[in-house]
């Protein structure tokens, strides 16, 4: 039997070798085997090493690092080449000599990027749809919580994959999964971990940089599958503008450059295929609101890796081999938190990344010539879109109507060739009527005053058969030819809702006198004969079918008030007392406000004894789970802003915001989500709210602890005795004798 195998094995070897020997003639099947030199760049690698610390092998691999330093010094250097302070600290004084030359009359670098070029791909980007964001940095960076920087690494993070992902579906492939990944960088061990991870193994402090990089087998990355690095650094912008230059501080740079140099090294070592222009890098600066690029290009083999002066020959290389183009600070993320991706600051991040992306993948399928070529098609697309309606005039001339055209770029407008012949802006004006449609009547209203709310405006009108009686008169949007999503949602809600509200108010029997009423609601009656085909519907006149809401009483804006110096320390007891009492009187029914601020609520004084405040702007109220409240950095609710939902304090956390801004309060310059929780916790904390309302009255100040207390908790306001409570600090006893009939 072992002859047997024997002589079994010995013919399949004499099978394999004669497959062997037919491949290798074959020209589709040839290789050749050919010993390595200790010169070769290879030669290390054979042997067993790897680009740095980090690799532990490649699947491909590139034949022809540069010359000029063995591999294995160059690996050696890097090994060594770990402290970007001391890093630092050899590049001072070229920093300051550079800055010196200067004479703050240039930027002492070039840009990466023409803004020529920058605006094509602007064009380019036009239908990229970048993922939206939930996460967002935290505005207020001064904080040292850790909670603020675990949300300011998730949110780069997000941001970053956001870019990549979108970039490679717009320009290389919308079927082949993204081979990218993202990773924050920990300082000590120079190792990328995923930044929840990191955030929950404890590692938040070592953090230091977000890269993103080739996916790669290897559990925390490997530096030579590095495309692009991006710093979070505090201050960014404040420290741009101090230097008179737009552009980041010595101290950032160098870090900056440290990095880049680790990457040079790092793709000089790999035995990655096909990485073009390995001699270029990109590094991103960013804080949590603005954010730069610094390009660093330069023949790396030029280094002499001198393994016992390290950090001084990297800054020789630095000096003599690079070429550094720094672009300026520019705003990433607008006011809301949210990425502004048309603008310049987020374009130029954005282009970096593309040129990253090209480096290690090779040329788009679709370039950014053949995106931008696009660009004119596309706006005159929009602009035939936008073209709205009938340009016949509106019979007498009550309703005049102007279309402009409108596209995101800023654009030469001739004036001259704005021909208003039949169409002319919408303006109700002082003395106009307009008729209003409901199912069975018609009705004529006058125009008296014209009012804004501070976006919208709305009217002050008079029924024509009854001109001494005022009402607020609500004119929505024109019912558009596009889709619903493209229509003034602003004045929706103004109008549409808002009737929807108070329609439901009254079914349900909500009376109350700090509560508004609706008067009347339809359709504008255009003059001339309609063409509507059913009562439903709307003919081609450009007014035919807008809604109008008439309500009433009619007041003075608290925010009026406060301009004018009217709203004093009675006027805020009064309002706190009225404004509590409509708000227990809906949420007995479930109806939450959801938008409580200066400009709506009004103070009735006309045709009354007593004069009191009305919760008007009912349109944003909260109905159903689902709705959302409006949003609005001074006067929104804590758990408003946090969650986008209203707890049962909601309303009344709002109304003392109103109440301490009314009462001189100091107004905080808030411009992000992030900053106006920061504001409230801050001015919970410090009782600086309930210091200002106690010098009004002590009564207010207890009003504002107990919210304080209920602020995001599910416990429902006990509205009945802060209401008893404040009606003893009105003055409405001053005015008669109140009859108590509780027995």
């Amino acid at each position: 039997m072992f002859s047997t195998c024997c002589e079994e094995t010995q013919t399949a070897r004499k099978v394999l070798q004669q497959t062997l020997k037919e491949k290798s003639e074959s020209k589709f099947f040839r290789t050749e085997v050919m010993p390595l030199s200790e010169d070769c760049p290879l030669y290390a690698l054979q042997q067993g090493g790897s680009p740095d610390q980090e690799s532990v092998g490649s699947r491909t691999k590139r034949s022809g690092a540069s010359s000029g330093t063995r591999p294995k010094n160059r690996k050696e250097f890097l090994h060594k080449f770990v402290d970007s302070e001391i890093f630092t600290r050899k590049l001072e004084d070229w920093f300051e000599s550079s800055s010196e030359k200067s004479a703050c009359k240039n930027p002492v670098f070039d840009v990466p990027f023409e803004l020529i070029e920058l605006q094509k791909f602007d064009y380019a980007l036009e239908g990229v749809p970048f993922q939206q964001l939930i996460r967002m940095p935290n505005a207020v960076y001064a904080s040292t919580s850790d909670a603020v920087e675990a949300t300011a690494y998730l949110a780069i993070e997000d941001f970053l994959h956001a870019s990549v992902k979108g970039l490679w579906e717009a320009f290389w492939s919308q079927d082949e999964p993204m081979p990218f990944s993202v990773a924050c960088l920990h300082g000590a061990s120079l190792k990328f971990y995923q930044a929840e991870k990191a955030i929950a193994n404890g590692k938040l402090g070592g953090l230091c940089a977000i890269g993103i990089m080739m996916n790669s087998r290897h559990s925390h990355g490997r530096w030579d599958h590095i495309l692009e690095l991006a710093l979070l650094r505090p201050d960014l912008r404040s420290v741009a503008v101090e230097s008179d230059q737009q552009q980041p501080s010595a101290s950032v740079l160098s870090e900056a450059l440290f990095f880049a140099v680790r990457m040079l090294l790092s793709r000089s070592l790999s035995r990655l295929n096909g990485i073009q222009d390995s001699n270029c890098v990109f590094v991103l600066l960013i804080d949590s609101q603005y954010g730069g690029v610094v390009k660093v290009e330069g023949d790396i083999s030029k280094l002499e890796c001198d393994v016992d002066n390290i950090y001084e020959s990297a800054a020789e290389w630095i000096k003599k081999h690079s070429r550094i183009s720094v672009s300026p600070i520019d705003r990433i993320w607008n006011k809301l938190g949210n990425a502004n991706w048309g603008d310049i600051g987020a374009l130029q991040v954005l282009f970096a990344t593309f040129h990253c992306i090209m480096q290690f993948i090779g040329i788009p399928k679709h370039s950014i010539e053949d995106l931008a070529a696009d660009h004119g098609s596309r706006l005159q697309t929009r602009r035939v879109e936008r073209q709205l309606g009938d340009t016949s005039v509106n019979g007498g001339g009550l309703f005049r109507f102007q279309q402009h055209s409108i596209s995101p770029e800023i654009v030469e407008v001739q004036e001259e060739a704005i021909k208003l012949e039949s169409e002319e802006l919408l303006k109700l004006e002082v003395g106009s009527v307009l008729w209003l449609e409901d199912s069975n009547w018609q009705k004529g209203y006058q125009i008296n005053e014209v009012l804004s709310d501070g976006e919208l405006p709305y009217y002050v009108a008079s029924p024509v058969e009854d001109l001494g009686k005022a009402l607020f008169l609500y004119v929505g949007s024109r019912p558009s030819q596009l889709e619903p999503a493209w229509e003034d949602m602003n004045l929706w809600y103004q109008v549409q809702r808002q009737t929807k509200i108070l329609t439901i108010m009254k079914q349900k029997g909500l009376s109350s006198r700090y509560l508004p009423q609706l008067s009347a609601s339809g359709r504008m009656i255009h003059p001339g004969h309609c063409r509507r085909q059913n009562s439903g519907g709307n003919c081609e006149h450009p007014w035919c079918g807008t809604s109008i809401l008439v309500a009433s009483p009619v007041g003075e804006t608290v925010a009026n008030m406060v301009s004018a110096g009217r709203f004093g320390f009675d006027e805020a007891i009064r309002c706190c007392h009225d404004c509590l009492s409509a708000l227990s009187t809906t949420a007995s029914a479930g109806i939450r406000h959801g938008d409580i601020r200066p400009e709506n609520v009004i103070r009735v004084n006309s045709g009354v004894r007593d004069p009191y405040f009305v919760i008007i702007g009912w349109g944003h109220a909260i109905l159903e789970e689902r709705d959302r409240p409006a949003m609005n950095l001074h006067f929104s609710s804590t758990y408003a802003l946090q969650e986008g939902k209203l707890c049962s304090a909601s309303d009344a956390e709002s109304l003392v915001y109103l109440l301490y801004f009314s009462c001189g309060g100091v107004v905080p310059d808030l411009d992000s989500v992030e900053g106006a929780l920061h504001w409230r916790e801050t001015s919970w904390s410090r009782r600086l709210i309930q210091q200002k309302l106690g010098d009004v009255s002590t009564v207010l100040k207890a009003f504002a602890d107990y919210v304080d207390s209920l602020c995001g908790t599910p416990y429902p306001m006990d509205y009945d005795i802060w209401l008893r409570r404040l009606r003893r600090n009105t003055h409405e006893e001053d005015h008669g004798k109140e009859i108590d009939t509780s027995g």
